[in-house]
């Protein structure tokens, strides 16, 4: 019966990958009737990741008010004239871009604002778009298991803080590994595929017309919007609130030895207050804020997460026992194991905090070490494997070039060998430096 229940897990993740969009949470939350039907015992208290929503919502409802103000278009501003500054570098510079974005918003989806200039920077200095797209993606991905404020790393928290590791240190670990991870990989990406000017297919579109250039006048007429610096304002002071916040409560500080508010609550309560100042403060409408992209792709992503976590929750919680017994031995003797299941599970589930709240857990529960969990938790950011994923998607669209693209055998597309790269290099020193600094 347990082949048979994995198998509907399996199919119903295929249906909402091949559906794409929403439609990945709803399939998933169908897969959960089947799951109940064929005997499995459905409980949203605990099937369903709360605090990870919560987080979701409340971190996706400040942001969107920053985007309502016009703080989130001055951010893409200064960032392009950050990356025009250097443009031979793009390579290198886009994916520091997208992951400190990423780990300031804690959410890779803010990576979309970037995207088209990261193409339009690379066209102008005729350096192939494929390379610091896929990279810059990939870090967007990555920098979510170091953002103090991603649901991922709350998720992760919970598991290893009573084992001894405190949040902080939690952070550090996994920062530096992720962006050594990304550094490395850009190196890679730089040298992946033939020059611009020689690539077959990017002549073919320039030939057709295809290929669009970028208007220097429109770049020099920017006007911030009234109330968008200090609508970032709001949001980068409520973040270091947020950090300070967290240190003081965990174990290794103790400033605030029973913390009324835990983490996730704080995290929840603090981005809807900087929701609410810049709402007051920066005169926006408070229907402006759900009518943005921002708001829309944040809602969308909740949806999925409560589908398809649900949709695995209920299979491995069922079925603890059996996980742990099979693959137990087999993790606990070689713990690098667990970085491969990961890879492959966050792939399926969309998701780095549904991975996580998954399986870390289980894996905890096996025996494996605070700095092997620890080490192996880039690898939840697997979600460049499948070319289905929203900012894979959208690197590939908004390269007219046609050198970002998906190849004829699915996998051995632009985003995989930068991705692979990543992820492995900061594993590998997770399992050097955790040990050490745990």
């Amino acid at each position: 019966m347990i082949v048979l229940q994995f198998l509907v897990v399996l199919l119903f993740v295929f249906i909402g990958a091949r559906l794409g969009g929403i439609a990945i949470g709803l399939a998933g939350g169908a897969g959960v009737i089947v799951l109940g039907l064929l005997g499995l015992q459905v409980d949203p208290k605990t099937g369903v990741p709360w605090d990870v929503l919560g987080i979701i919502i409340c971190v996706i409802a400040a942001i969107a008010a920053m985007q309502a103000a016009g703080g989130l278009e001055l951010l893409v501003y200064r960032t392009e004239r950050l990356l025009r500054s250097r443009p031979s570098n793009i390579t290198f510079m886009a994916p520091v871009v997208t992951y400190f974005m990423t780990v300031l918003s804690g959410t890779g989806q803010i990576a979309f604002s970037t995207l088209p200039v990261i193409a339009e920077v690379s066209k102008e200095a005729k350096i192939r778009p494929s390379r610091p797209l896929s990279i810059a993606v990939v870090a967007s991905q990555m920098a979510i298991v170091a953002s103090p404020i991603s649901a991922a790393t709350v998720a992760m928290a919970a598991v290893l803080e009573p084992m001894g590791v405190d949040f902080i240190k939690m952070l550090t670990i996994s920062g530096i590994c992720t962006l050594t991870g990304c550094m490395i990989a850009a190196f890679v990406a730089s040298r992946l595929g033939c020059e611009l000017e020689d690539d077959p297919i990017y002549q073919d579109r320039l030939a057709r017309g295809l290929v669009s250039q970028s208007d220097p006048a429109a770049r020099e007429n920017f006007t911030p919007r009234k109330g968008a610096a200090l609508s970032l304002i709001i949001f980068a002071v409520t973040l270091v609130v947020v950090v300070l916040y967290s240190t003081a409560i965990s174990e290794s500080v103790g400033l605030i030895s029973d913390p009324t508010i835990d983490r996730s609550a704080a995290i929840m309560t603090f981005m809807m207050l900087a929701a609410l100042l810049i709402v007051v403060f920066c005169k926006v409408e408070p229907p402006a804020v759900i009518e943005t992209p921002t708001f829309r792709a944040g809602m969308n992503a909740a949806v999925c997460i409560t589908g398809v976590a649900w949709l695995g929750n209920t299979f491995v919680q069922n079925h603890v026992e059996d996980i742990e017994r099979i693959g137990g031995d087999v993790i606990h003797d070689h713990p690098w194991m667990l970085a491969i299941v990961l890879l492959l599970a966050s792939a399926l589930l969309y998701s780095q905090a549904a991975t996580t709240i998954a399986l870390m857990p289980v894996a905890a529960g096996m025996g494996v070490s605070a700095s092997a969990l620890l080490a192996s938790f880039p690898a939840v950011t697997g979600l460049f494997l499948l070319p289905t994923y929203t900012t894979v998607v959208a690197a590939i669209e908004l390269d007219d070039t046609g050198t970002t693209r998906i190849g004829k055998y699915l996998f051995n597309h632009s985003f995989m060998i930068p991705g692979l790269v990543a992820v492995a290099s900061s594993i590998a020193l997770g399992f050097v430096i955790a040990p050490v600094l745990i």
